[in-house]
């Protein structure tokens, strides 16, 4: 059994799924498998994968479900990963030839069990570093304590020990496609460190259609799992007052989008809620206008 499985959670994206598949092919250290969850694409992409699947060229494991949006397809990876590591790679993004050399080798010398795993860097298509590089005096940290502590900025890529990730699956509304991921990992900080690492193992392209690109989009049509993140994020432990406040002004907006009547009634944090019910409606306005102004002008 390889000690590393590589998820892609795509979704009609057999037109750039293939820069994925030949950074896996390329890869120096092929102790790997590859899971594709694929969210009910009505492209041909399960022909595409199933002619990767007859090459032999690597390990790879395809599985179809109905649509359920990026966090579901989440959880339906970590459902069905069977190695000690995972990571994922979106299907617009691609490995650098050495990544899973580096993540294994680095595993295997100072990975246990009282680690959660690696974190280390995104690239873009020139090696550049998304935002900041990792703290290089610190062996350990927690993500929440990287952006908050220590000023790291940008997106990380993120190596698990499947068993964490099993823990504090994502809760799925019917007709909305996104609960942020952090969710998960801002609550396995409670639990554990993880190793920094300041390697690439990723090179990310923002496409159009990407999830990156379409966040405020996305904000208000999945009002019920924003809301729901920032009531867990109003309740993690040890954090900073402006982080809270944050957190109370996003889940007044949300609130709003969602429809809901009882914003103080549900807030882990009513006080700080009441104070940010203005804050959050103004957001709310603004989100609603930018939304408005984008797709009304492309």
């Amino acid at each position: 059994m390889p000690i590393l499985t590589i998820f892609t959670p795509t979704y009609n994206r057999a037109y750039t799924l293939h820069k994925c598949y030949g950074s896996l092919k390329r890869q120096s250290c092929k102790d790997f498998i590859w899971l594709i969850i694929d969210d009910g694409s009505s492209d041909n992409t399960e022909d595409l994968v199933k002619s990767w699947i007859e090459e032999g060229i690597i390990s790879i494991r395809y599985y179809l479900q109905e649509n359920q949006g990026m966090h579901g397809a989440h959880n339906t990876a970590y459902n069905l990963i069977e190695t000690e590591l995972n990571v994922c790679i979106d299907s617009d993004d691609y490995m650098p030839y050495d990544a899973v050399e580096k993540i294994v080798s680095f595993w295997n010398e100072n990975g246990g069990e009282n680690i959660g795993g690696i974190i280390g860097l995104d690239c873009n298509a020139k090696g550049k570093v998304i935002g900041t590089e990792l703290p290089s005096n610190i062996r350990t940290s927690t993500l929440f304590n990287l952006y908050n502590k220590y000023g790291v900025k940008g997106d990380k890529k993120l190596v698990y020990r499947t068993n964490l990730t099993r823990k504090y699956p994502y809760p799925v509304y019917p007709n909305e496609k996104l609960v942020p991921l952090s969710y998960k990992y801002y609550l396995l900080d409670q639990e554990v460190e993880m190793l920094l690492m300041n390697e690439a193992l990723c090179c990310v392209e923002y496409l159009p259609d990407g999830s990156s690109m379409n966040i405020l989009k996305q904000y208000k049509q999945s009002p019920k799992g924003f809301r729901f993140y920032r009531m867990e994020m109003m309740k993690l432990p040890n954090t900073p007052f402006l982080f809270k406040f944050k957190q109370a002004i996003h889940y007044v907006s949300c609130s709003v989008f969602a429809g809901s009547e009882d914003v103080l009634k549900h807030s882990p944090q009513k006080l700080l809620t009441l104070i940010a019910l203005p804050f959050g409606i103004v957001l709310n306005k603004y989100i609603t206008f930018k939304v408005l102004d984008k797709y009304t002008n492309v």
